[in-house]
């Protein structure tokens, strides 16, 4: 008896254009057709995102604003919205759910879609990727980028190759898009590696498909075997909607370096807060606190501490946090940069607490949900500690 074969998958990969900077032309219909530029400070903070007209000349995100100015003179610098960027991306994905149950969200704007089973009610892969993007479009006005291929590895590629505002599928013969590409377009190949393959005279994925598994192995470890899959094109993750969060974070950077241990406790209470309301948005709690401190030399220490039991008030992480500071040279060295994150989470259900009775805990669970709905209605403004009036535009990046 002959076996039925399995269905093949269609695996689309959706990516907003320029997402922050698609944005702000959307509020600002000035700026179209601008090289738009959306990050902290111009003299010290980073370039977050950049819109198609400013990458032009060269800027990209992650690159500190005073050099993305120094080669576009001309650019338009906004400040980062991240409010208005989630409200946007909610929109987005409500968008991808009228098509899938199967949405992997990777940031606020791109996701993985299985779409296979879709295919009864919207036609195949091409159709639905379309669809998307009219939806986008007519409703939100913004472009979006859309890759489709039997697999996630193989769909972000695509997705790459149809920028700007545009949809790529691989063809059937994978060979045909795969074997000609730079080998620093595969996953997981940053500078350092890429520099290793180049030693051995590999530059494309063709160079790479000719190596032998074990030697890359032995070379490389995992890392060689995984190259050797995606060489091939495999890739047999699935789609997973519920993708847990690995850690929750924020971080702030200062537009003048902070000396005093005060100012430094006002601004990780902060963090804590914004840390804490993402949590509790979430139901998570975490056991591994880490501090980063980015001096304003550029050099970075990260310090952390790990409890027994899970924590999620901003009290109780504002405590760990202001010990850990403790371990550093802040005060003695101008801070530039704080931030902090919460690691191995788990639900709020599976923890019992940290330093606090149960009373005490639910009074605090109480206070911070009343000062979330607050906070809903009326924006982030609309309620803060008053240890914090003044700080929040003293910070300028802010992620």
């Amino acid at each position: 008896m002959s076996g039925t074969q399995p269905e093949k998958r269609i695996i689309l990969h959706l990516d907003m254009d320029a997402f922050y900077a698609s944005v702000e032309q959307l509020d600002s219909p000035e700026l179209k057709g601008q090289p738009v530029v959306v990050g902290g400070h111009r003299s010290r903070g980073v370039v977050c995102a950049c819109s198609y007209e400013a990458r032009t000349f060269g800027i990209h995100s992650a690159m500190p604003m005073s050099r993305a100015l120094r080669l576009c003179p001309q650019a338009i610098v906004q400040p980062v919205r991240m409010a208005r960027y989630q409200e946007i991306s909610r929109q987005v994905f409500d968008i991808f759910g009228r098509y899938t149950d199967l949405v992997e969200p990777l940031s606020v704007d791109e996701a993985f879609l299985d779409v296979t089973a879709s295919r009864r009610l919207f036609g195949e892969g091409w159709d639905i990727a379309e669809k998307i993007r009219r939806d986008v479009r007519d409703e939100l006005g913004l472009p979006i980028s859309a890759g489709i291929a039997p697999n996630k590895f193989l769909a972000k590629l695509a997705s790459e190759q149809a920028k700007p505002d545009g949809v790529f599928q691989v063809p059937e013969r994978v060979d045909d898009f795969l074997l000609s590409l730079p080998l620093k377009r595969l996953w997981g190949v940053g500078p350092v590696l890429l520099k290793s393959l180049q030693k051995m005279g590999l530059r494309t994925v063709a160079d790479l498909r000719h190596m032998d598994r074990a030697d890359m192995e032995r070379c490389f470890g995992q890392a060689g075997e995984r190259l050797i899959q995606l060489a091939h094109g495999e890739d047999e993750r699935p789609v997973e909607p519920q993708r847990s969060l690995k850690s929750i974070g924020h971080e702030d950077t200062f537009d003048q370096d902070i000396f005093e241990r005060e100012t430094m406790h006002v601004a990780l209470l902060d963090l804590v807060e914004r840390v804490a309301a993402r949590l509790r948005k979430h139901g998570l709690i975490g056991t591994t606190l880490t501090l980063k401190v980015k001096y304003a030399d550029f050099s970075t220490v990260t310090r952390s501490r790990s409890v027994a039991d899970g924590i999620c008030h901003a009290r109780d992480m504002l405590h760990l946090a202001k010990q850990l500071l403790e371990k550093t040279e802040a005060g003695k060295k101008p801070v530039r940069l704080l931030g902090v994150s919460l690691a191995n989470l788990m639900d709020a259900d599976s923890g019992q607490g940290l330093l606090f009775d149960e009373d005490r805990r639910n009074q605090l669970k109480g206070l911070e949900q009343a000062m979330d709905h607050v906070r809903e209605r009326y924006g982030e403004k609309g309620l803060c500690r008053a240890t914090l009036v003044g700080h929040r535009r003293r910070s300028l990046t802010r992620e």
